[in-house]
């Protein structure tokens, strides 16, 4: 019995403690039949800061942006969910104080970003006038970190053509009324944001939450996402709670749909700050790599 409640214990602390203590890079190494022989691409991947105290501090985010550049990729790409998403914090951190941090990140190809739904829910006046830009994105665009709501942009390199394109957020706006019986409204326009592509050159896709992929037609080679953190708590390769519809097929990791996709495990945490068996990551993915892994 008491070696039971030790384990109890010990394993709650760790639980806790993770989401301040450890941060490692997750690699993927991916060779999508879409993406080019030879064009070696390195895009380091940030989803699900949360930005608060204690649990996301500036000084955390200030050594997530330093472990990142150390990673050398040659574009980073943030999947959204800023802000805050739980009440247990001592302090809700200033979007415009997490962007100046989050201007520290360096790559070649620049760093781009998309928009989560926590950064649209906890948007009072965005959520009750139902339109606008969210604090969250202007203050990631004053910070010089372009956003992409349905868009794409058409990136080179060694003079070889790429499209980046990014997908409004899929859980945009809450419900009207609290008891009011209406789904949650996205933003995204798939169709939309593919038809800016313009020519044959392969394309990675950006989309907070990865239900997407069932959607997601093979004219595209690889698909990011974030929004689930893995579950949160992952056990044996196994997450009991997954904010997707399609359970653990989404959950986390490298899976293949009509597209290569990666879901990060994220790096803050959602309604409890808690992580077990799903340690806060940095995503680096090299397409144009070996066979797919995982270190």
């Amino acid at each position: 019995m008491g070696g039971l409640g030790a384990l109890g214990v010990s394993t709650t602390a760790y639980g806790f403690s993770a989401p301040v203590l450890r941060l490692r890079a997750a690699q993927y190494n991916i060779s999508p039949p879409q993406w080019p022989a030879g064009l070696k691409l390195r895009i380091a991947a940030i989803a699900d800061l949360h930005a608060c105290d204690p649990w996301m501090s500036l000084d955390h985010i200030q050594a997530i942006v330093e472990r990142t550049n150390a990673l050398k990729p040659d574009i980073v790409v943030m999947l959204g969910d800023y802000v805050a998403g739980h009440r247990k914090v001592t302090r809700l951190i200033p979007d415009a104080e997490w962007a100046a941090v989050l201007a520290g990140l360096k790559a070649p190809l620049g760093v781009h970003a998309v928009l989560g739904n926590h950064d649209w829910w906890e948007d009072k006046t965005v959520q009750r006038e139902g339109r606008g830009l969210t604090v969250a994105r202007r203050a990631l665009e004053g910070a010089g970190i372009p956003v992409y709501e349905n868009d794409a942009s058409r990136l080179t390199k060694a003079g070889r053509p790429f499209w980046l394109a990014g997908l409004g957020d899929q859980l945009a706006y809450l419900p009207a009324r609290r008891f009011r019986p209406v789904k949650r409204i996205g933003v995204d326009d798939l169709a939309a944001t593919l038809s800016k592509v313009t020519d044959d050159a392969p394309v990675v896709l950006l989309a907070h939450e990865p239900d997407v992929a069932m959607r997601v037609p093979r004219r595209v080679a690889l698909q990011l996402s974030g929004h689930t953190h893995g579950g949160q708590v992952r056990l044996f390769g196994w997450s009991p709670v997954v904010p997707s519809r399609y359970g653990n097929r989404l959950a986390y990791g490298h899976t293949r749909t009509n597209c290569d996709v990666v879901v990060s495990g994220g790096l803050g945490c959602s309604i409890m700050p808690f992580r077990l068996g799903v340690p806060p990551e940095i995503v680096l993915v090299t397409l144009g790599g070996s066979a797919p892994a995982v270190a």
